[in-house]
Order: structure tokens, then C-alpha cells, then sequence
């Protein structure tokens, strides 16, 4: 069983740059000053932290370091994007293109086919990441393969993100801004269409020039219609084999040995094997589905858990705090 608290306050003492951190709990956070700035999203009944004392320890590096040692390496679907609104389900990058109108009825159903088959493959939890993986391999091969049968025009896409139903979590702006304002470089690796996720952040007004997105891109013949994707398959499950390809990113930020690490599976955690030279890293998961079968396991792996949290209060939150 699972032995969580929810943190509510930091407290910073004005004698030096993090005197007074480590203090217990409830936290609290006293900056410079008689001012209190509280963190009450820490207080949110979403929240769930195995070892307190560890995440206590990891902010408190990530706050000496400040903006100059700090990255963000993030999920996109259902981690900077909702998985739901209002009770109903919100679409990945890939359902975008799913349910578009310019895809046929026989083709939306093929691909529906495909997800109830595959899905409960990629959240079981008895399964190892290793089983998983063929078969991740093969739902995204068959589906990649439907679409590009669809002929999709590129000239297409940003119509067809901007009559779908794909959302930006709440506090979005604020995220991304804030990220922008302090130079913080913003590595967005993401096993959905790179096309679509861009088009998404783009519209959204986001896509700041702090942010570099690496994904599964579609490839587009001489007359702008899709004839396949390019590069390697980024699937949920080989994201480490990613993050090690992209080593040339990693070391231009040599510096940044700071980490944020947002997602919303087990595979999201490999996403930051590529950087070489980690000081603090906290790892901020978000729980959509099967709660009370996955908890457990994603307290093990996440030092901050969310569950069914469709916001970024509590990354905006401590971001408020380091920057």
C-alpha cells in the first residue's frame, strides 16, 4: 500500500539562498521579506507524493539553480494536453487526424479497431515495458499506414486542428510564457504527430522559439499529400532510443543540468536519457485512466503524482518559484 501526503507550503528563510529549506511538513515557502508566498496546488486532492522528504530535497536544488541551470522535457498528449473536458474524452495528435472528415468512415473504424486493441496492451499493468513494446510498434505501423492511404493534404492541417476538439491543459499560457520570458529551453518528445502537436502549440499562440518538438513528422509527396512519416517510429515505449538520438540537443545544454520532466506513462521516463550530466531531475506524472490499478506504480516512478489533474498549476507553481 501506498503511504502518500499532500504537500501544501515551501518555506524559504532569508539567511542566504535556500537557508531553512528542509523543514517538515506541512511546507511553506517565506521569501526575502514579511510576505508569505503560499503554494496551496500543492494542497490539491490530485496530488500524491510517495517520499516528501526526496521531492523537498529536489526543489530545493532546483531553486539554487534558478533559470540558468533549468530544462523542461515533456510528454505532449494528455500530459500538456487534456485527456478529458467536461466528461468527455479529448483527442491525442494522432485522433485529431482520426476524426477529421477528410478520413472515411471504414478507415475511422479500422483505426477504432486498432486502439481497443492496442490500448489495454499499453496500460496494463501486469505487462513489462518489453512486452509491451511489439505491439505498440504494430498499432502505430497499421495506423500510420490507414492514414497515408487517406491521401491527407498538408494544405489541410490547420483546418483540421482548428475544427477539432484537442485541448491545451488549464494554465497553459502561463507555462509556456514564463518559460519563454526566462529562456528556458523546452524539449517537447512526443510518440504522436509532430505535424498536429506543432499546429496545436502554434494556434494556442505558444510555439515560442524556446521550444523544440521531437516527434513522429509526416512526410509529404511533391503535391502536398501524405505519403508516409519520416525517420524512425517514436512509439510510447522507445522514447529512451530517442532521447539517446538526440545527444546533440542535450549537449548544447550541457549547463542546464536541471530537469523538469513531465508525462503521463512509464515510457515518459526514459525521456531524458540523453542528457549527460543531471544534477536534480523531478519527474511529475500524470495519472489519467485506471487509477487504482496504476497508482501504486506510478508513485514508485513519479516523484509528484496527478491524478486526473487537468491543469499545470502544480508545474506553474513550483516554475514560479525557481525562476
Amino acid at each position: 500500500m501506498c503511504h502518500c501526503i499532500k504537500l501544501g507550503y515551501l518555506r524559504r528563510s532569508s539567511c542566504g539562498p535556500l537557508a531553512g529549506c528542509a523543514v517538515g511538513r506541512p511546507w511553506q515557502w517565506q521569501p526575502a521579506g514579511a510576505d508569505k508566498a503560499q503554494m496551496p496546488q500543492f494542497q490539491r486532492s490530485s496530488v500524491r507524493i510517495k517520499n516528501p522528504t526526496r521531492v523537498e530535497e529536489i526543489i530545493c536544488g532546483l531553486i539554487k539553480g534558478g533559470a540558468a541551470k533549468l530544462q523542461i522535457i515533456t510528454d505532449f498528449d494528455m500530459t500538456l494536453s487534456r485527456f478529458s473536458y467536461r466528461g468527455k474524452r479529448c483527442p491525442t495528435c494522432h485522433n485529431v487526424i482520426d476524426n477529421c472528415k477528410l478520413v472515411t468512415d471504414d478507415c475511422r473504424r479500422k483505426l477504432l479497431q486498432l486502439k481497443e486493441q492496442y490500448y489495454a496492451i499499453e496500460v496494463d499493468p501486469v505487462l513489462t515495458v518489453e512486452e509491451k513494446y511489439p505491439h505498440m510498434v504494430e498499432w502505430y505501423t497499421k495506423s500510420h499506414g490507414l492514414l497515408v492511404e487517406q491521401g491527407i493534404p498538408k494544405a489541410k492541417l490547420k483546418e483540421i486542428v482548428a475544427e477539432s476538439d484537442v485541448m491545451l491543459k488549464e494554465g497553459y499560457e502561463n507555462f509556456f510564457d514564463k518559460l519563454q520570458q526566462h529562456s528556458i529551453p523546452v524539449f517537447i518528445f512526443s510518440a504522436g504527430i509532430g505535424d498536429v502537436l506543432e499546429e496545436v502549440i502554434r494556434q494556442a499562440g505558444v510555439y515560442h522559439p524556446n521550444v523544440k518538438v521531437v516527434s513522429n513528422f509526416m512526410d509529404f509527396d511533391e503535391n502536398g499529400v501524405l505519403k508516409g512519416f519520416k525517420g524512425e517510429l517514436i512509439h510510447v515505449f522507445n522514447k529512451h532510443d530517442g532521447a539517446l538520438k538526440n545527444t546533440d540537443y542535450f549537449s548544447q545544454l550541457k549547463d542546464n543540468s536541471n530537469i523538469i520532466l513531465l508525462g503521463d506513462s512509464q515510457g515518459d521516463l526514459r525521456m531524458a536519457d540523453g542528457v549527460a550530466n543531471v544534477e536534480h531531475i523531478l519527474k511529475i506524472g500524470y495519472l489519467n485512466d485506471r487509477v487504482e490499478e496504476l497508482l501504486e506504480k506510478y508513485m514508485d516512478a513519479y516523484d509528484i503524482v496527478l491524478v486526473k489533474d487537468e491543469s499545470l498549476e502544480v508545474a506553474n507553481a513550483i516554475l514560479q518559484k525557481v525562476l
